[in-house]
C-alpha cells in the first residue's frame, strides 16, 4: 500500500518547480491531490506545471477546479490569466486579469497580469490597438510603482512604451530591467533593437546592439528572435559591402579600359593607377571600419550565425565574387575587353539581384511572434 503523501510534499513540489523540474513537481502535486483532491494550492501548482509543459487545456481544467474550491485564491486567478493567454482566449484572459486587480489592488502582480493581458490583446488583432496598448502601459507603470524592484514590471513598461513609440522611456525601462536582472534575455534583445535604430546617430550603437543580441541568444538558446536579429545584422554587413564591391568594379573596369583599347603612356597609366588606388582604398577602408565596428569578441558569434543562414551566405558570395573579379581585372590588364565584359556584367547584376532575393528570404525567416 502506498504511503500517503505528507503535507510537506507540496512544499517539495514547489521547490522542484522553482528548480525547473516541472514534470517531477507535477507528479508530486498529483500524489498530494490523490489524498486531498480539493486542495486549491496543489491544483494551482499542478496547473502551473502543465502550463509549463504546454498542456494548456489540462492546466485550465486544474486551475478552474482550484477556483471552484477557493473562488478568491489570487494565485489561481493569476495562473488562469496566463493559461488563457496561452490558449489565445484574449477576452477571457483580460477579464481574468481585471478580477486579479479587484482581489488585490495593491499587489504589483495583479497590475502586471492586467498589463500583460492588455498588451497581448492589443497585438493579437490584424492591427495594433492603441487604446489597449496605452492601458497596458498605465497598468505596467502601476505595477512598477507597487513593485519597484520587480524586473518583470519594468520590462513590461519598456515593452508597452516601445510599442507606443516612446523609445526613450522604453530604453530606460530595459536598462532598469537589466540592472535588476542581468539574465533577462528579452530585455537584452529589445534594448538592442532600440540601439540598432540609433546606429547612424550614436557612435558604437551598432556594436552595443550586436553585443545585446549575442547576450540574449546565449542566455536563452531557444530564443529565435535574438538569433534572427543576429542573422539580420550579419546580412546587413554583407549587403553593406555591396557598395564597396560595386565601386571597386567600376574602378577596375574604367581603370583598365584604356590599356585594353590600346592606349599607351600617361593615357593608359594614370587611369590604371587611379582605378587601382580606388579599388584598394575602398576595400581597405571597409576592412578598417568593420574591424572597429565588430570587435573580436563579436566576430565568432556572427560568423557562427552567418554560416548557417543561406541569405547571408548568398549575399556574401555575390559580393566576394564581384570583389575578386575586380582585383583580377586589374591584375590581368592584358585580357581581351570582350572577355572581361562577358564575365563582369553577370557578376554585377548578380549582386543587385542577390540583394533583393536574399533580403526577401531573410524576411521569411523572421519569427512570427
Amino acid at each position: 500500500m502506498t504511503t500517503p503523501a505528507t503535507p510537506s510534499a507540496l512544499a517539495r513540489a514547489e521547490a522542484l518547480y522553482d528548480a525547473g523540474r516541472y514534470e517531477q513537481a507535477g507528479e508530486l502535486a498529483a500524489r498530494h491531490l490523490a489524498d486531498d483532491p480539493e486542495d486549491a494550492d496543489a491544483l494551482t501548482l499542478l496547473a502551473r506545471c502543465q502550463h509549463r509543459a504546454g498542456n494548456h487545456a489540462a492546466a485550465l481544467t486544474a486551475v478552474e477546479q482550484a477556483l471552484r474550491a477557493e473562488p478568491e485564491l489570487l494565485m489561481a486567478h493569476l495562473m488562469r490569466t496566463q493559461i488563457l493567454l496561452g490558449l489565445k482566449r484574449y477576452g477571457d484572459a483580460e477579464a481574468a486579469a481585471h478580477r486579479t486587480v479587484e482581489l488585490a489592488p495593491q499587489f504589483w502582480g495583479s497590475h502586471y497580469a492586467l498589463g500583460t493581458a492588455l498588451a497581448e490583446t492589443a497585438e493579437a488583432g490584424r492591427g495594433r490597438d492603441p487604446v489597449r496598448t496605452a492601458a497596458a502601459y498605465e497598468a505596467a507603470r502601476t505595477a512598477v510603482a507597487l513593485g519597484p524592484e520587480e524586473d518583470a514590471a519594468h520590462f513590461l513598461v519598456g515593452l508597452t512604451a516601445q510599442r507606443r513609440g516612446d523609445h526613450a522611456t522604453a530604453r530606460r525601462a530595459y536598462e532598469t530591467t537589466l540592472r535588476l536582472n542581468p539574465q533577462s534575455s528579452e530585455a537584452h534583445n529589445n534594448l538592442s533593437l532600440l540601439r540598432l535604430r540609433r546606429r547612424w546617430l550614436r557612435r558604437g550603437a551598432w556594436t552595443q546592439a550586436a553585443e545585446g543580441f549575442v547576450a540574449s541568444a546565449a542566455l536563452d538558446l531557444g530564443d529565435r528572435k535574438a538569433r534572427f536579429n543576429l542573422e539580420a545584422m550579419a546580412w546587413g554587413t554583407a549587403a553593406g559591402a555591396r557598395w564597396v564591391a560595386l565601386l571597386g568594379f567600376l574602378a577596375s573596369v574604367l581603370g583598365s579600359a584604356p590599356v585594353r583599347t590600346g592606349a599607351t603612356g600617361a593615357d593608359a597609366v594614370v587611369p590604371f593607377v587611379v582605378g587601382a588606388v580606388v579599388l584598394v582604398g575602398a576595400w581597405a577602408g571597409w576592412a578598417v571600419w568593420m574591424a572597429r565596428r565588430v570587435p573580436p569578441r563579436l566576430r565568432r558569434p556572427l560568423l557562427l550565425v552567418a554560416r548557417n543562414c543561406r541569405p547571408v551566405l548568398a549575399m556574401a558570395a555575390a559580393v566576394g565574387l564581384l570583389g575578386l573579379y575586380s582585383a583580377v581585372t586589374l591584375a590581368l590588364w592584358s585580357f581581351d575587353a570582350g572577355v572581361v565584359g562577358a564575365l563582369g556584367t553577370p557578376l554585377f547584376w548578380a549582386v543587385v539581384i542577390t540583394y533583393w532575393v536574399s533580403r526577401s528570404a531573410l524576411n521569411r525567416r523572421m519569427p512570427k511572434d
